[in-house]
């Protein structure tokens, strides 16, 4: 593959402003599908079921079929529409949206089009420096998902160089909401950081009003970026590109900023951009081209006529909007206040994606401070090693659960590292991985004596020292019985112990 080339980005926006579209995809966690009684892979209490076992006649396509409207989407399509600061349409369409899917055994999509449940909004971000940005919406639209493709005998596991592809049908038909958003202006150079909040702040939302369960890493959740580039001064927009399917926070950020540098550069030599479907691979840090991008009327959209409209009553959207959790602005202010973090250890836990995982190991039972620690800390540092999203290695109720074994002093910090290691390869709870592992602290104060002893008669120039008063000289034989107990023990009571015994002898 030819190498691309990029411009500096400082440069980049010298020479051009970006104007940025996302469309966020949210799969509801409703117990069926969107058009059919089958169940719903989206939901916690399905998810990883064996392929095409989650069908019906209707997600397969049979000749015959007819779908039928899930009430329970609708309802919380509409939660998410009030959410944002959108209207809710007094009456909307299904469209049908044809398209060749290999993944949708009907050949179209069953989508909405010119009449969406809900339409102008507006959602509020906040960027790492506290800033805050307007992010208009232009409409949130019910629809169905595609099924799941996986290209078998390439090696990179896409569709390039594989021998065959196999379908699972178990995805298609899952309730999905698309949030478009309206072009971004005025976001300069902190378009990709501003693309990364959005999405975590759609996130935030969509886990608070219960509808999603919003797994980037599943798929839950993805996000396709629009970038596009105009010259300084310029009215016109640019041609933008469309960068498909992104599952991490991180990544967002980067492909918006892989594409204005990649863009700036063919436009600073007089080229043009194509628009088109790009591919992000995070391996490379790069995108790739996909397919041209189709206008709607390419799709030949026409109203869906196995449905009739969708007219949810006054009284339900009244109900559904008082029913609504807090902003996910106030939310953050007084999480902060009730966890009494600092302006910059709040600012972290939002930076990285986290306060959801915060607050639900919180209460799960860890303190504010131990929930944080572990991760922005070592789960952080392990997702960022392995390019992957912290959110998506360990639950927190586990994270709890590890918190609580060493607040009890059967773990120390280190081998509550081995635990997390473990928990991370799914080897089990952090309880059952002690067990397995042999990873518990040796309380036993008989075996710590044994080995405090042994250190201290193959050191009695150290004994000596300590018995003058040099305590700091204890250090050695606390690091000889530490490595002798394989570092299951609790260097504080050895210390104890080694002060005691070395006075007693």
């Amino acid at each position: 593959m030819a190498r691309v080339e990029l411009m500096d980005y400082e440069k980049a926006l010298e020479l051009f402003e970006p104007v940025i579209g996302l469309e966020v995809h949210v799969e509801l966690n409703t117990e069926t599908k969107m058009f059919s009684p089958a169940p719903n892979p989206a939901n916690e209490k399905y998810h990883g079921a064996e392929p095409n076992t989650l069908v019906s006649p209707v997600c397969l396509g049979l000749p015959g079929s007819l779908p039928v409207v899930n009430g329970e989407a609708v309802t919380k399509s509409i939660s998410l529409g009030l959410a944002l600061g959108c209207s809710i349409a007094e009456s909307s369409r299904f469209a049908r949206k044809n398209y060749f899917y290999p993944d949708l055994a009907k050949n179209y999509q069953i989508s909405q089009y010119d009449e969406p449940i809900a339409f102008d909004g507006e959602v509020e971000v906040e960027l790492a420096d506290g800033r805050t940005f307007q992010v208009p919406i232009e409409r949130a639209h019910m629809e169905e998902d595609a099924g799941k493709l996986t290209h078998v005998g390439g090696s990179t596991g896409r569709i390039q160089g594989a021998e065959y592809s196999l379908v699972d049908y178990n995805r298609a038909g899952v309730p999905l909401v698309e949030i478009v958003t309206k072009p971004i202006f005025g976001a300069e150079g902190d378009a990709p950081e501003l693309a990364k909040a959005y999405v975590s702040t759609i996130r935030d939302i969509a886990i608070s009003l219960g509808i999603s369960e919003a797994r980037m890493e599943r798929g839950n959740l993805r996000c396709d970026a629009n970038v596009s580039l105009r010259p300084r001064g310029a009215e016109k927009l640019g041609i933008r590109t469309e960068t498909k399917n992104v599952n991490s926070f991180r990544s967002i950020e980067r492909a918006v900023r892989y594409e204005i540098q990649r863009q700036a550069a063919i436009l600073a030599k007089g080229g043009t951009i194509t628009q088109e479907t790009r591919h992000w691979h995070e391996d490379t840090g790069t995108t790739s081209p996909g397919r041209p991008k189709s206008d709607a009327d390419d799709y030949r959209y026409f109203p869906e006529p196995d449905l009739v409209p969708v007219v949810p009553s006054a009284e339900l959207v009244e109900s559904l909007r008082a029913a609504l959790p807090e902003a996910p602005a106030a939310r953050r202010r007084r999480l902060k206040a009730e966890w009494g973090f600092s302006d910059i250890d709040f600012q972290g836990v939002v930076n990285a994606g986290l306060l959801v995982e915060v607050e639900a190991t919180i209460a799960a039972g860890a303190s504010p401070a131990t929930a944080r620690k572990w991760w922005t800390g070592e789960l952080l540092r392990i997702a960022n090693a392995e390019g992957k999203d912290p959110a998506g290695l360990v639950a927190p109720a586990a994270v709890a659960e590890l918190q609580q074994l060493v607040d009890a002093g059967t773990l120390t910090d280190k081998l509550a590292r081995q635990v997390l290691e473990g928990m991370i390869a799914g080897e089990g709870s952090p309880q059952q991985i002690v067990d397995a592992r042999g990873l518990a602290v040796v309380s036993d104060d008989g075996a710590l004596i044994a080995a405090i002893d042994e250190a201290l008669a193959a050191q009695p120039d150290v004994l000596e020292k300590i018995r003058d008063g040099k305590v700091q000289a204890a250090g050695a034989v606390i690091g000889a019985v530490m490595k002798a107990m394989q570092g299951k023990a609790d260097a504080a009571r050895v210390r104890e112990l080694v002060l005691e015994r070395a006075a007693a002898q």
